[in-house]
């Protein structure tokens, strides 16, 4: 009697699953997933993303000023009608002037990003927002999505080429930006993932820095990025006299530190004395036999050169700031791209700044404490971006400032910034074409640069010479409202930006 029920039971579950399998295998059939990431226009691809009115979108800067990615993907928003969007970038720069017409027309009507400039920037700091935008820096951004505050929707990520199946690096096809960095904490973090490509290779494209397996949606557009437009502004490589002049002074500064010993780590960030100031080490190292172990953060055609002269072990690369650079990721094998994360963000397993010996940063404002503005003008207008500047200076060994002692006839070192982006606790050494200063702080390091012969005054001496250039400028009149709250890297608020008074 048991053998007879077992039978039956066997028998009635093998039925049951032919009976499954037959209905199921028309519909199973005709959705085979060869073709079903491709989408036919942008307007396909964000209906099929499930974006709704209210939700978070993404958007990456690896292209900076030649971005033409994120201007399309918003008037096609603004076409179907979306309202009361965020909008996440990591970055938003002068190509970026057609989003104001998008927020006064109630498309975006909240920002996150590390910095704004150009028209953009003008019309948020008149009070363009009603609520004010979130800038943070660049590992702040990682931690801001790992908290669950900033939650990507759908991530609209610009890549020059990728498979059919959304296999994507930066540094293949026309549009070749180099490291994605910040695209792959998007393609990690959002809801769904849409890849607006030049190009379509053959499966499978390799390496793949956002892989198939994160990508959802893929839409081929004619141009998604302007390739010779990256190492522009912020990231030029200066011939500015003066600029030239710190540039050399910071290398003297770098090599009488006590820093400067076989195996060193080095960054620069953003801004032309900051940026040449590897060209001034190469006959140092050369001289002294020192080899750099790796650099690190946005990698320069200049860093790549002294790579390939084997003076720099390792390029830790989270975004190429030329075109050489983007190149030199497929050429060298010791050319190594990063993500956001493991660049600088504090909570992650392991962040890259934290192994940085020497960082050289520049400022548009910093005061007689040593805080550092990267954000406001000298008008109280938004202009820059805080980028990684508090997550490298809070993390490297040693953090050194360049800036001019003044600009026009306006003061770089004041009394206090109108901005604080990065505490003075976190700088060491401020270098002008006037002097160097030393953070009280760290007596040792003036010690070690006055016994390298180097002009080390007081900050305090720079500050009244700075006055006898230029005089006491009239200060900025803001308003009560607050346009835009600085995050520091852990998430706190360190600063707010109010409305410059008309």
């Amino acid at each position: 009697m048991m053998d007879r029920q077992q039978r039956l039971l066997t028998l009635n579950k093998a039925a049951a699953l032919r009976c499954y399998q037959d209905a199921s295998k028309a519909n199973l059939q005709a959705r085979k997933p060869r073709d079903l990431k491709r989408c036919d226009s942008l307007q396909e691809a964000v209906r099929r993303s499930g974006l709704q009115d209210g939700m978070t979108i993404s958007f990456h800067h690896a292209f900076r000023g030649g971005d033409l990615a994120l201007n399309q993907v918003m008037e096609t928003l603004a076409a179907m009608g979306f309202r009361n969007l965020t909008l996440a970038s990591s970055s938003l720069t002068d190509c970026h002037a057609p989003l104001v017409e998008h927020i006064r027309n109630g498309v975006v009507s909240r920002i996150y990003t590390s910095g704004l400039r150009g028209p953009l920037a003008d019309a948020v700091s008149r009070g363009l927002l009603a609520e004010p935008v979130q800038i943070h820096s660049h590992g702040g951004r990682v931690n801001l999505i790992e908290s669950g505050e900033l939650n990507i929707d759908v991530a609209f990520l610009g890549v020059p080429a990728c498979d059919e199946f959304g296999n994507a690096n930066g540094y293949s096809g026309e549009a070749c930006c180099g490291s994605l960095g910040y695209a792959r904490v998007d393609a990690e973090a959002a809801g769904a993932v849409v890849l607006l490509t030049e190009q379509i290779l053959p499966y499978p494209h390799h390496p793949a820095s956002l892989a198939q397996d994160r990508v959802d949606l893929i839409v081929q557009l004619d141009r998604v990025g302007d390739a010779d437009k990256i190492g522009a502004d912020a990231t030029r490589m200066t011939s500015n006299p003066r600029e030239l002049l710190i540039a050399r002074r910071a290398a003297e500064v770098i090599a009488g530190s006590g820093y400067f010993t076989d195996g060193f780590s080095l960054q620069t960030g953003t801004g032309g004395a900051s940026l040449a100031v590897t060209r001034f080490l190469e006959d140092k190292m050369r001289a002294r036999g020192i080899r750099a172990g790796f650099a690190l953060g946005g990698i320069t055609s200049t860093m790549v050169d002294l790579h390939e002269k084997g003076l720099i072990g390792k390029l830790l690369d989270v975004q190429s700031f030329d075109r050489a650079a983007a190149v030199s990721l497929a050429r060298n094998p010791g050319h190594l791209e990063i993500s956001a994360n493991q660049y600088a963000n504090f909570s992650s397993r392991g962040a890259s700044v934290d192994r940085l010996d020497v960082v050289v940063l520049s400022a548009l404002e910093i005061d007689t404490g040593f805080n550092v503005n990267v954000l406001t003008g000298s008008d109280g207008v938004l202009r820059g971006a805080s980028g990684g500047h508090c997550d490298t200076a809070a993390a490297a060994r040693l953090a050194i400032i360049v800036a001019p002692l003044v600009r026009g006839r306006i003061p770089t070192l004041v009394e206090q910034v109108t901005t604080c982006v990065t505490p003075g606790s976190s700088i060491d050494i401020l270098v002008t074409d006037h002097g160097v200063a030393v953070n009280p702080a760290r007596p040792e390091l003036a010690q070690r640069l006055q016994q390298a012969g180097l002009p080390v005054v007081g900050i305090g001496w720079l500050r009244r010479r700075a006055l006898q250039l230029t005089g006491e400028p009239a200060p900025i009149a803001f308003t009560d409202k607050v346009v835009a709250v600085v995050r520091y890297r852990d998430g706190s608020v360190i600063d707010v930006v109010r409305q410059v008074a008309e």
